[in-house]
């Protein structure tokens, strides 16, 4: 029986490991040469599939692939593109099974998120609906932590590392200047509907007066007087307040953020300017001196301060995401299954993609403390395992050394061409 081709392709913002989960499935593929043959990948993710813009991954040496283990962002490039629902516009679907029949791709492994979990499930289905089977497999991919079944989702631990690294360096910053200067400082952190990257800030609070000393979740309502008060409160007793802020919140009628702005692909509004909001607020009400920062593609592209067990489990959705399509399986994504906390062991699993696809996991209330404004120990409990080790990327003349990929072009079979 002649094999069957390989598809992978990286979906939606990228983050500091997703390379690690293409090395992975590379890596495998190549291992599997009895079973799957070439392994394409989609330039610019899936519209490299819809325009017929494929990379040949084979042309890639070994080396090149495990740097990819150490390279942040996406090597072959990604997209925020969403293709219709089936019922709304099936020519997209079409034109995707078209371009895998031209190039006998039997196998799609899509690296994303909620919105890509929904295109793999879809494609599955309608695959064997045209008679063309494809053995689609989800690998989980977002920093926002809110994949529903699995543990984590891999770029979020790196991100989670990022933010109480960044909020603990910059408290002793504040520290030391606080008696004649700065009193606030704030942190605007990725996170749209789910506070798991603020909550990660507050790893870095490990005895009483440390920052951060406020976190504000997208979970908890904005409270302004409240608010206002733990601030002065807090700068009352140590001389200086510290805020991780998730750019999710709605921090009142007098801020809305969003009006007028554009829309992405999957019809998110663009966030971020939460911080600059809140620092008006203080100033106005409380009259202290602030600074803020919004962390932004910071945080998601800091390979440098890789968590290592970020890298390891995103190397290992990778490979697991080959290793089920070998064995037969579709329509399920690779989870990460916890095992213990302390010591912390977890393991490969699966989920069907009917029950991710389009499902937000948010942060649980006994996570946050009972004010609102912190984390509690049972949220300590499920992230500290995921910022622990570090994997330091080499370094060149004091600068890290990425993976240059050739991403070289597969030749076109198909005579008609696609706009997207």
């Amino acid at each position: 029986m002649t094999k069957k081709n390989a598809f992978y392709a990286q979906s939606g913002g990228v983050t500091a490991v997703i390379n690690a989960s293409a090395a992975g499935v590379i890596e495998a593929a190549r291992e599997n040469s009895d079973t799957i043959g070439a392994l394409y990948a989609g330039r610019d993710g899936i519209v490299g599939a819809l325009t017929e813009d494929l990379i040949d991954t084979s042309a890639e040496d070994a080396a090149t692939v495990a740097a990819l283990r150490h390279t942040p962002a996406g090597a072959f490039g990604s997209a925020r593109y969403k293709l219709k629902g089936l019922d709304e516009n099936r020519v997209e679907y079409e034109r995707l099974i078209e371009v895998f029949k031209a190039h006998n791709i039997g196998y799609f492994f899509y690296n994303g998120g909620g919105d890509s979990a929904d295109t793999c499930e879809k494609i599955s289905h309608l695959s064997d609906e045209m008679g063309y089977p494809i053995q689609a497999i989800h690998i989980p991919k977002t920093m926002d932590n809110d994949l529903p079944h699995t543990d984590c989702s891999p770029g979020f631990g790196s991100v989670a590392k990022y933010t109480a690294v960044s909020i603990r360096e910059a408290g002793y910053d504040l520290h030391s200047m606080c008696k004649t200067s700065t009193k606030v400082f704030i942190l605007e952190v990725m996170g749209r509907h789910a506070g798991w990257t603020a909550a990660a800030g507050g790893l870095a609070a490990e005895f009483e007066g440390d920052a951060p000393h406020i976190l504000l979740f997208p979970e908890i309502e904005f409270d302004r007087a409240k608010f206002l008060a733990k601030v002065d409160d807090t700068v009352k007793q140590y001389g200086f307040c510290t805020i991780v802020a998730s750019e999710g919140v709605e921090i009142g009628t007098d801020f809305t953020r969003g009006d007028g702005r554009e829309a992405d692909a999957f019809g998110h509004v663009q966030l971020g300017g939460v911080a600059p909001k809140i620092a008006e607020l203080i100033k106005s009400h409380l009259g202290y001196k602030y600074h803020y920062a919004i962390a932004d593609y910071l945080m998601r592209a800091a390979r440098h301060i890789a968590s290592a067990t970020d890298v390891e489990q995103a190397y290992a959705v990778g490979r697991a995401a080959v290793e089920y399509a070998v064995a037969g399986k579709s329509g399920v994504m690779v989870t990460i299954e916890r095992e213990s906390d302390e010591p912390y062991r977890w393991s490969i699993g699966e989920a069907s993609l009917q029950e991710v696809a389009n499902v937000e996991k948010f942060m649980p209330r006994d996570f946050i403390s009972e004010d609102g404004f912190h984390i509690t120990d049972t949220a300590r409990r499920y992230l500290k395992p995921l910022i622990a080790g570090e994997s330091y990327p080499p370094y060149v003349d004091g600068l890290p050394d990425y993976a240059r990929l050739k991403n070289q072009a597969v030749p076109k079979k198909l005579e008609t061409g696609f706009e997207i």
